[in-house]
């Protein structure tokens, strides 16, 4: 168990910001951040972060909360986890206590895969750098690379010897399980038949250099193996199995060691293997990830476009398939990217390049060499089709066929217009063709469209009912005022009930300097109200007792000490009118009014009004107890109602509304 006092200090030293600014790039909007949706595939601006709060808000996935939450979120962490992240991150030492065997017993599956991966990882290295096999085979390996020990420590790379089951005993003599060793793929475990109770045990990575896969806080996920002998019946490169914690369609190679980079850049390198990115960044330049040799993923481009909107694709200089290679072009366009690409002089790739040059070399050969997508697509297939008019034709689709993969409409048009002019094309033919190729799209658009209107049809021929709660708005708007305000010490003129000389009931008004969460509390209280969204309720009573409770009230204190349900709502809340600054009002000439302004007149109006509307409220069911044929006398019903229309006068009065 973590002690409190780490705990407190993380939160007080942690800032939100600099956090999520390591997985999501973010940008100053007013005194807040905004940014693209981590946990959703978004191409507009939904999720806001508030430096002075401490508390973030994804409004396409409603996700939200403080600076653990993300993390809990974002990266699958346990809270434990979390915390000790930030104390890592900001050199705070863990204070803990002695966890019992229940407590050890109840980590879930998923840490018990993250921990016996960090094992491995730990093991490899030991077995590359303190044994004589590992230094004998696996680091000179590398040397021969051209990795200095430096960049090997740095990256994590170790080594697997080549035995059946050299790993796989160490970590059962360690106290790890099989059964999480054979979950993450580090040990295959075949059925003996002999021997039912003693199943076959192999290491999956014998006698392979390791390449530890972290995610992008930095977690191990999985490995990367390469063979060193020349066993053709082996793969050269072997990765681990999908797992519950490693799914490489999702995670790029080097993401943790670039994300940094590639956001101050605001660029990211593309390569295709691991030592591609090693030798890059060795060389020194750090944002570029590799896709592993897998074929790239709609889910690794977003990872990217978190961080950047501009990706350089680096392909070999005689690499196979470079025309098949293009498909990933087009998926980078789908997700409304600027792409770039780079290829190597013959018989060089990115490590071989990086290694052989110096960084202002190496630099100077990406400025000059990099082309857009276009330019690059129509050299390579111009090349192809040649005097052929059928090639060219087919050439010409396949430029425009990419082209159709973008979503904006301006940089459409741009494109055409260029490949027109390298292509010595009409414009106008392209912009046919284009459309030829949307109408698939386009009818499909149609369909929807009328499947929505005929849905809609549906709703507009029902009974309208309330647009708004008007109730749940209210009670929104007082815990929002308590959240906001509730420490502070405000002037109230609160409407005391007296009779006049004349015998009328008149509000008379009284100044009083009281904390805004008592006054809150004193007139809900006179007036016996309770709230009735169970949420709000909730939050209203800890909010309560805490403000009673806390000398220096800090929202992001607060919200630590609520279930992450809870944490949740009040981010939504604090947060709601972030959402219209997504929108740049300001730009239209429209300007919000600060919602500091008037603090006592907002709690109060806030107040009176949900009065107002509870008053409402139990007149017409007073009323509808008189029109009930078994109700013999109405007498004593129509006076409450008389006094309830006096009193809700005299309080539209002070709304400054007038009734009809």
């Amino acid at each position: 168990m973590i002690s409190k006092t780490t705990i407190d200090q993380v939160y007080e030293t942690a800032r939100l910001e600099e956090v999520i600014g390591d997985f999501v790039q973010l940008k100053k909007s007013g005194s807040n951040f905004k940014g693209l949706s981590p946990f959703s595939d978004e191409r507009t601006p939904s999720f806001m972060v508030s430096p002075v709060k401490q508390i973030w808000k994804d409004f396409s996935s409603g996700k939200g909360g403080n600076v653990v939450a993300f993390l809990m979120e974002h990266e699958h962490f346990t809270y434990p986890e979390a915390i000790k992240y930030l104390a890592k991150k900001y050199n705070i030492e863990v204070e803990e206590t002695e966890q019992s065997n229940e407590q050890k017993e109840q980590a879930d599956e998923r840490e018990s895969m993250y921990l016996v991966s960090e094992y491995a990882q730990k093991y490899f290295k030991d077995i590359l750098w303190m044994s004589e096999l590992g230094k004998a085979i696996g680091l000179s390996y590398f040397k021969e690379r051209g990795f200095t020990e430096e960049t090997i420590q740095k990256f994590g790379l170790g080594y697997c010897l080549d035995q059946w089951d050299g790993f796989t005993m160490a970590a059962l003599d360690n106290g790890y399980k099989l059964d999480y060793l054979e979950k993450t793929g580090l040990t295959i475990v075949k059925e003996d038949l002999n021997n039912p109770n003693n199943p076959k045990k192999f290491d999956r990575f014998k006698g392979r250099v390791m390449f530890p896969i972290h995610s992008l806080s930095g977690r191990v996920l999985g490995f990367g193996g390469r063979i060193l002998t020349n066993d053709k019946k082996a793969a050269k490169y072997l990765n681990s199995p999908e797992s519950e914690i490693y799914h490489k369609s999702k995670v790029l190679y080097g993401i943790y060691f670039a994300k940094q980079a590639i956001a101050k850049e605001d660029n990211c390198y593309l390569v295709e293997g691991y030592t591609d990115v090693i030798q890059f960044y060795q060389r020194g330049i750090h944002n570029v990830v590799s896709s592993s040799g897998t074929a790239l993923t709609p889910e690794q481009i977003r990872l990217i476009n978190r961080l950047t909107k501009n990706i350089t694709v680096l392909f070999d200089g005689d690499a196979a398939g470079l025309r098949a290679s293009l498909r990933g072009i087009d998926l980078i366009l789908e997700q409304g990217m600027n792409v770039r690409i780079c290829t190597f002089p013959e018989g060089e790739d990115p490590d071989s390049f990086a290694k052989n040059n110096e960084l202002e070399e190496v630099e100077q050969y990406l400025k000059e060499n990099s082309k857009d997508f276009i330019r690059f697509k129509a050299s390579l297939l111009v090349k192809e089709a040649s005097d052929d008019p059928i090639k060219r034709a087919e050439t010409v689709r396949d430029i425009v066929h990419s082209i159709s993969k973008i979503p904006d409409t301006i940089k459409k048009e741009i494109y055409v217009q260029e490949c027109a002019q390298i292509m010595n094309i009409s414009e106008n033919v392209l912009f046919s063709t284009l459309a030829q190729m949307g109408k698939k799209d386009q009818a499909e658009a149609i369909k929807r469209e009328k499947q929505e209107q005929k849905a809609f049809d549906v709703v507009r021929n029902e009974p309208i009912g309330e647009k708004v709660d008007v109730q749940y708005e209210l009670e929104r708007k007082i815990i929002e005022s308590l959240l906001l305000y509730g420490d502070q010490k405000e002037e109230f003129e609160d409407l005391v009930l007296k009779e006049n000389e004349s015998g009328d009931l008149v509000l008379e008004p009284e100044l009083s300097k009281i904390k805004v969460y008592e006054k809150v509390y004193l007139d809900l209280q006179e007036d016996e109200i309770e709230l009735a969204t169970p949420n709000f309720r909730d939050v209203y009573y800890k909010l309560i007792a805490y403000l009673n409770e806390s000398e220096d009230f800090k929202v992001s204190d607060f919200i630590a000490e609520l279930e992450q349900d809870m944490a949740n709502e009040v981010s939504s809340i604090l947060m709601e009118e972030e959402r219209y600054t997504l929108h740049n009002w300001e730009r239209k000439d429209i300007y919000p009014k600060a919602k500091d302004i008037g603090i006592a007149q907002l709690v109060s109006e806030t107040i009176l009004t949900l009065r107002c509307y509870l008053i409402k409220k139990r007149m017409q069911t007073l009323q509808s107890e008189t029109e009930n044929p078994r109700q013999e006398d109405n007498k004593e019903i129509l006076e409450e109602i008389m006094n309830y229309l006096q009193l809700n006068k005299l309080l539209n009065q002070k709304l400054n509304r007038v009734l009809s």
